[in-house]
């Protein structure tokens, strides 16, 4: 009975491995195994530097409406295997040239009784693992619906967390730290309070997703090229600290309709025991197809400044008047509607921020609020949609672009959809020609606010196909978009360059509607900024919000220091001067840093990094020798670090340095700064004070 017991040990061992089969990564840091369980259950593990960071993981989809989903009885009936390295050029970027070096594994499944075929690929880098399924053309499956995938993540322990709960119409949340074991209990709370999909898993979290191992192992969760495909969010089964993935829904509860031949997003494992090295990964991108925009000179980096602050803060208004108009009196009948007095995007007003723009080197004016609607929109009801093409009557479309065009300014188109899609994509046309015709090739869209029809979620399949669908009808008119309250970016902007820049995450706004945690911006980079860049509009020099507008008591959780370093280490072709001309005004010495600090760069070097608590980065602005530094520190303060050794040798700088003062704090004393001239070289040290939420900035330019 022994021998026949071990025999039978033997030969399940054996079956439940003979499909096995091992990826390298092409230096063999990582080696991931994928293998079939007893019932055909495919699944696969990873290892970095010989120590498991996913435990055995399944994979497969559930289909509705079908009498077997995709989840078990396969078998192999094929692989390939192959090696790819390429050094691409991006059209912006932190960098300006990036390897694209992995190994990849294609398993062919057939699966027993349906004789269906699925692909899962793998591709394993350096930095970590990308996998994704695809459904080739197949007499046996070429329409089906998506139930749910079932891809997991198995973790090793419980680790430490970086999260914001589940929600499928908003990622606008401060960070939680805590270990995955506490999530259930932090999150119900929040999650019956604010999660806007009642039948999302109080463990449902958001990708992208940090975590930190007890042993120093960083890793993150995320997905790239998110195209025709519902979101994922991941739900945790917090016993056995597994991760499913978990799609956004549709209006009707399904996860995605698909026809074969196609393939689902990569779903991304990054791991390193450098947190430095999550901040540096090109991976996302790597995994996005190179750009379809053949021509791309038109897409141009961009610093600006906006009528925005004024608004968001309540100092101004979007709309014209308090009155309703286009309902009460017909649409564009304005002449017995009597103006607010508070109209932020009045001629007067613009003229004296293209003004500014034009005498600090700034490129552009963003002009929210010029259009008719807002006055409804407030007013009567957050179902109502605008036509994208009819300004107020203090508002000269002509006459502005002229006055912008002869101080060398562009002004950037506004488009708020109310969340109205279908209303947008009937317009689009005419308000992109719009565009064309008054000068405008950049347009800042909104999606606040439910979407119409109801029902949908921001992150559905529909929407996310709709959110692709304009960038790819701006790219025919030469526009580039910058999309807030649309979906997380997954590295689209390598496929489709003219989308500089995206929201998707709590912004600066935040701080005029009560604040976010001052060590928000160092968890950033971590999460949101994996995906792609964001615009999220820094340089605030006034920090109690009622000296804007006395009935705001908001105060920004930061210190001037800190606002400026946002610039280097808030990665953004796009970059916003946020503040007011006369709060700048107020501080001359400090806004030179913004005027000076460059947006595009050739360099990128991650000095200093740990989620929630520090960042330190340099950059070296493209086609120059000068380089900027940028630090951003959590709640308690430090002393940071650094070196200069990736200054060039043999070459001599002046760094001027803005720093927090030595009794600076976010809350108590946010606007205490101090300005030093040092010479430096490439062997130069430099042991620099960061206050609470606070920080400093370094402008390194070379002595000619």
């Amino acid at each position: 009975m022994k021998n026949l017991f071990f025999a039978s040990l033997i030969l399940f061992a054996f079956s439940s491995i003979a499909e096995a089969q091992q990826l390298k990564s092409p230096e063999g840091k990582f080696v991931m195994e994928f293998s079939l369980q007893n019932d055909g259950t495919p699944t696969y593990n990873l290892k970095y530097k010989n120590k498991e960071v996913v435990k055995t993981s399944k994979l497969g989809l559930e289909l509705k409406d079908d009498k077997k989903s995709l989840l078990n009885d396969f078998t192999v009936v094929d692989t390939k295997t192959s090696t790819f390295d390429e050094t691409w050029k991006p059209v912006w970027g932190e960098v300006d040239h990036i390897r694209n070096h992995y190994n990849e594994l294609a398993v062919t499944l057939n699966q027993k009784g349906t004789d269906r075929q699925i692909v899962i690929r793998f591709r394993l880098f350096e930095d970590g693992l990308g996998f994704r399924y695809e459904f080739p053309a197949q007499k046996n499956l070429t329409y089906f619906v998506i139930k749910e995938e079932r891809s997991q993540f198995a973790m090793t322990g419980d680790h430490t967390a970086f999260w914001i709960p589940g929600d499928y119409d908003t990622q606008e949340y401060d960070y939680t730290k805590s270990k995955l074991s506490e999530i259930r209990g932090l999150s119900e709370k929040a999650y019956t309070a604010n999660v806007s999909q009642k039948n999302f898993s109080p463990t449902g979290v958001q990708t992208s997703l940090m975590l930190k191992t007890a042993d120093g192992i960083y890793i993150n969760l995320h997905e790239a090229a998110l195209i025709n495909y519902s979101c994922m969010h991941l739900n945790l089964d917090d016993k056995n600290f597994v991760f499913n993935s978990w799609l956004t829904p549709d209006a009707k509860g399904d996860k995605g309709y698909m026809q074969a031949p196609s393939h689902s997003p990569w779903r991304t494992i990054m791991v390193s025991d450098d947190a430095r090295e999550i901040l540096a990964s090109k991976m996302t991108y790597n995994l996005n197809d190179p750009s379809k925009i053949e021509n791309t000179s038109w897409i141009k980096p961009v610093k600006y400044v906006g009528v925005w602050w004024e608004m968001i803060t309540g100092k101004s208004s979007w709309s014209y008047t308090n009155d309703f108009p286009t309902v009460q009196l017909g649409v564009s009948d304005f002449s017995k509607a009597k103006p607010n007095g508070t109209h932020g995007a009045n001629n007067a007003n613009v003229k004296k921020y293209i003004d500014f723009a034009a005498a600090n080197g700034f490129d552009a004016v963003l002009v929210e609020g010029w259009n008719e609607g807002w006055e409804d929109w407030f007013g009567h009801s957050k179902d109502y949609v605008f036509d994208f093409l009819t300004p107020y009557p203090d508002f000269d479309v002509k006459g502005l672009h002229e006055y912008a065009k002869s101080k060398g300014v562009k002004i950037i188109m506004h488009h708020e959809t109310s969340g109205s899609v279908r209303n947008y994509e009937r317009h689009m046309d005419a308000a992109y020609k719009f565009m064309n015709d008054n000068g405008y090739d950049a347009v800042k869209s909104g999606y606040v606010g439910d979407i119409l029809p109801r029902g949908e979620n921001h992150y559905s399949q529909w929407i996310v196909n709709h959110y692709q669908y304009a960038i790819e009808k701006a790219a025919n008119y030469k526009i580039m978009v910058n999309a807030h309250e649309a979906v997380r970016p997954t590295g689209i902007a390598r496929t489709y360059p003219n989308l500089i820049g995206n929201e998707a995450a709590r912004g600066t706004e935040y701080q005029a509607f009560g604040g976010s945690k001052p060590n928000h911006v160092t968890v950033l980079p971590f999460t949101r900024l994996i995906g792609g860049p964001m615009d999220y509009t820094p340089g605030i020099f006034e920090m109690d919000i009622s000296k804007m507008n006395p009935e705001n008591k908001s105060h920004v959780n930061s210190t001037i220091a800190n606002q400026l370093a946002l610039y280097v280490t808030m990665y953004s072709p796009l970059q916003m001067a946020a503040d007011t001309p006369e709060n700048y005004n107020r501080f001359p010495d400090a806004f030179q840093f913004i005027k000076d600090v460059a947006v595009d760069w050739s360099e990128s070097k991650y000095i200093e990094a740990e989620p929630g608590d520090f960042i330190t980065v340099a950059r070296k602005a493209k086609g120059t020798n000068n380089w900027f530094v940028g630090n951003v520190n959590g709640e308690t303060p430090r002393t940071s670090n650094i070196d200069f050794s990736f200054l060039e040798k043999g070459k001599k700088y002046t760094a001027t340095i803005y720093a927090d003062a030595k009794d600076a704090h976010y809350k108590t004393n946010p606007q205490a700064y101090i300005i030093k001239k040092i010479a430096v070289t490439n062997k130069s040290k430099l042991s620099q004070f960061s206050a609470p939420g606070g920080g400093y900035a370094i402008s390194i330019i070379e002595n000619k």
